[in-house]
Formats: C-alpha cells, sequence, structure tokens
C-alpha cells in the first residue's frame, strides 16, 4: 500500500495457483520437513493437513495445499481484515483452545504493525542497517562496531586469528544483546549508546588474542529483538530485505482446521524472569530473531547490498560474516556466501562454537588450542550455519550482482 504498485491479488495470484495446484519439494526442504513431521506436525492439532499420508513429502514429489490456497484467496480478496477477523480468525481461535491456549478473537482483530526506524553503524565506508530491539539486529551492529577496531583485511580469511577475533566480538555483542533487547515500549533500551564508537573501544579491550573467554558478561554502557528470506532490487534501484518465520520450523506446528498454515511460536523467547527487560507480559513483543538487513555507501548513500542469513541466533553472525567477506575480503555475493561459517550456541552455557565442513583442520584444532570448546557440523546439518542472499548494485552502472547459499533451495535470478 505505501510502496508497491501492484494489487495483492496480484501478489498472490502465483502462490494461490502453486498451493492449489501443487509444486515439487526439493531436497533440503525435504529432509526438514520430514524431521518437522516428526517433532512437530505429527502430534499438532490438524498437523496432518501438512504431510503426504502422515509423512512429509519426498525429494521431487508434488505436494499440494488446498487450504492455504484457500488462506490466500481471502487475504486476496479482503486484505487484512480476512484474515484477523471473519472465519480465518475464528478458526485460529478454535484450534488454539482446543489445544488449551487463550486467544480471543479481539486479540486477533486488535493486531497492529509499526513502521520502524531501522539503525545502522559505520563500518570501514560501508552503512550497515538492522532492524531495531525488539529484533536481535543491534547484536550485529555491536559486533561490527569492535571488529573495525581489528584490520580483518589483513589476517587470512579463515584463519585462527580472524575467526578467534570474530568469535569473541559475536560473544560480547551477544552478551548484551540479551540482557538489552526487549519490546522498547516496556523498558529503555540505551541503543545510542551500546552502538557508539567509544562503547566498542571498550568491550575491544575485553578481547585475548591468545586464548578465548567462553562467558562473556554484559556490558554498562553509560549515557553523556524455520525462516524465509528473500532480496529483491528492481530497475529504479530500490532495494527490499523481506524475511519471515514461524520460529523452530513449523512453529507450534498447530494448524488452524483447514486453513493450512501453522501458528508462529514466537512467544518462546520471552524471558520467565519478572526482572529480566525481555519478561513475559501482555501485548508485549519478544526478542526476536529475525532481521533483515541493507547496506549502503557512507559516502553518497547509494545502496550497497541487500541481503540477509535465515537461522533463529545465527543471524547476526552470518550477517557479520558474510559482509566481512564482501568488505574486507572483496569477495563475490556467492564466493562470500560459500564460505565455511562458525555458530556459537548461544542459548547454552559453556559458549560451544559449530565449526562448518570445508573450515581448514588447522583453524579448528588452533582455535581448540585457545580455549574455544569447538565441534564439527557436516552434511545437512550445516543448516545450522544459516542461509543467506545477497544482491550487490553497483553505484555507477546499476548492474546487479547475486548470490543465494549452498545450504538451502534457494537461488538468484535476474527477471527482464
Amino acid at each position: 500500500e505505501k510502496h508497491g504498485s501492484l494489487s495483492m491479488a496480484d501478489i498472490l495470484s502465483p502462490a494461490i495457483r502453486l498451493a492449489s495446484e501443487g509444486f515439487p519439494v526439493a531436497p533440503i526442504t525435504s529432509y526438514f520437513w520430514g524431521r518437522g513431521v516428526q517433532r512437530q506436525l505429527a502430534s499438532a492439532p490438524n498437523g496432518r493437513e501438512l504431510t503426504i499420508d502422515g509423512r512429509g513429502p519426498n525429494a521431487g514429489e508434488i505436494f499440494r495445499n488446498p487450504g492455504l490456497a484457500k488462506t490466500f484467496e481471502a487475504v486476496a480478496r479482503g486484505g487484512k481484515a480476512a484474515y484477523y477477523q471473519g472465519e480465518i480468525a475464528e478458526a485460529i481461535v478454535a484450534v488454539l483452545k482446543e489445544a488449551g491456549g487463550c486467544m480471543t478473537i479481539d486479540d486477533l482483530a486488535s493486531h497492529t504493525s509499526t513502521w520502524e526506524e531501522p539503525i545502522s553503524v559505520d563500518y570501514l565506508g560501508y552503512r550497515v542497517y538492522e532492524c531495531p530491539p525488539n529484533g536481535q539486529g543491534i547484536t550485529a551492529l555491536i559486533a561490527l562496531n569492535i571488529l573495525e577496531g581489528f584490520d580483518l583485511a589483513s589476517l587470512e580469511s579463515l584463519s585462527v586469528q580472524r575467526l578467534h577475533v570474530m568469535i569473541e566480538a559475536m560473544r560480547l555483542a551477544f552478551a548484551d544483546a540479551s540482557w538489552y533487547v526487549s519490546d522498547p515500549k516496556f523498558s529503555t533500551i540505551p541503543i545510542k549508546e551500546l552502538l557508539s564508537k567509544e562503547y566498542a573501544s571498550q568491550r575491544r579491550r575485553l578481547i585475548d588474542k591468545k586464548r578465548a573467554t567462553v562467558d562473556q558478561k554484559r556490558g554498562t554502557p553509560v549515557s553523556s529483538s524455520d525462516t524465509v528470506y528473500l532480496s529483491v532490487v528492481d530497475k529504479f534501484g530500490n532495494a527490499c530485505s523481506f524475511i519471515n518465520s514461524n520460529y523452530m520450523g513449523f512453529g507450534t506446528g498447530i494448524v488452524p482446521k483447514g486453513w493450512g498454515f501453522t501458528l508462529q511460536n514466537r512467544g518462546y523467547n520471552f524471558s520467565l524472569d519478572p526482572n529480566h527487560p525481555n519478561a513475559l507480559a501482555p501485548l508485549k513483543r519478544p526478542y526476536h530473531t529475525i532481521i533483515p538487513a541493507m547496506v549502503t555507501r557512507a559516502a553518497d548513500d547509494s545502496l550497497y547490498a541487500s541481503y540477509g542469513v535465515m537461522g533463529g541466533f545465527m543471524q547476526p553472525q552470518g550477517h557479520v560474516q558474510v559482509l566481512s567477506a564482501l568488505v574486507d575480503d572483496g569477495l563475490d555475493p556467492q564466493a562470500a556466501l560459500d564460505q565455511p561459517r562458525f555458530c556459537i550456541d548461544v542459548d547454552e552455557s559453556g559458549g560451544r562454537v559449530a565449526i562448518e565442513e570445508g573450515m581448514p583442520d588447522a583453524t579448528f584444532s588452533g582455535l581448540k588450542k585457545m580455549g574455544h570448546p569447538v565441534y564439527s557440523v557436516s552434511g545437512y546439518e550445516r543448516a545450522l550455519f544459516g542461509r543467506g542472499q545477497v544482491i550487490l548494485r553497483d553505484a555507477e552502472s546499476g548492474v546487479l550482482c547475486a548470490g543465494s547459499d549452498p545450504r538451502a533451495d534457494g537461488c538468484a535470478m535476474g527477471l527482464i
């Protein structure tokens, strides 16, 4: 309504056709769909609607979802009201009551969305924009501010020294985010102070270049919040960095009977500690993991990149690693996405660090000697390291260069 030129009916028409007529399921999607059936859909109310005879679709098998087609048709006709009011809303409330929930029709009808100003920092001549709290985009920005004080470009791309400082910067950033990221309507978040270069300098001094610090503590800045991601850049240079997620694969796994979709599980990231800024409360937004990003050239504000990396708490870690590969190493989008990554287990004590297959053996053993509790991940489980998409735009020619993560079933394409 604000920036688009197509009607909702036009936008949803291809999706309605695919849901109604069916589509072939890609291999990686098939693997995780099958796992989702075992973990969620098999035992959730109406979860069987998103299966084929109680199982996930095989790779290449056609999956049809007439319930979702019906949902999209209703939204195409009636817009937001068709979802948050009427038949769909009644089905949502009914299935949640069946599962022991307490949501009401009025709760759905009162839903609102907000336009938020992005937060940003300068990183080596590029302005990096992220979603503000309650999103966790600030985590990536805190880490980039810390890393700007190290000459990453002088360190070999996948070397022990480089990964060590990147891991340590991410630990410091998550230590802050796990406390400060919450709904800004319910608590004061010192965003300006957390993103100041002075604070980054203080935090940077906590990094020991020779040893890992597994359990970092949050700082105190002083004044003076399974995923789908897409990136699109049009012929005018307008960019859209878009992300959406039910969380934990199929979310709750609960399906409103006959409507072909599962309900999300975002309340999982609330804290049950009443003294925590992110404590569970009515009408409050939880710490949110999904964070689309955009980068401009600081000199003239021209678009440099529209990008994102799916994967829960991996997202800010992926943002930092992919952006460093683009800016510090000068890699093209596909090469930047292809590189092996690390992932800190944020929601576990002990700070374990997953290292992707393909990382040099010397780097793995070197990190271990420095005190990082590293372990190796391979095969389909490499989805742990996120699934990213990147589009770069040349400032002079307007030529676009794109890449798509090999850890997922996506692709990069141009439409002429």
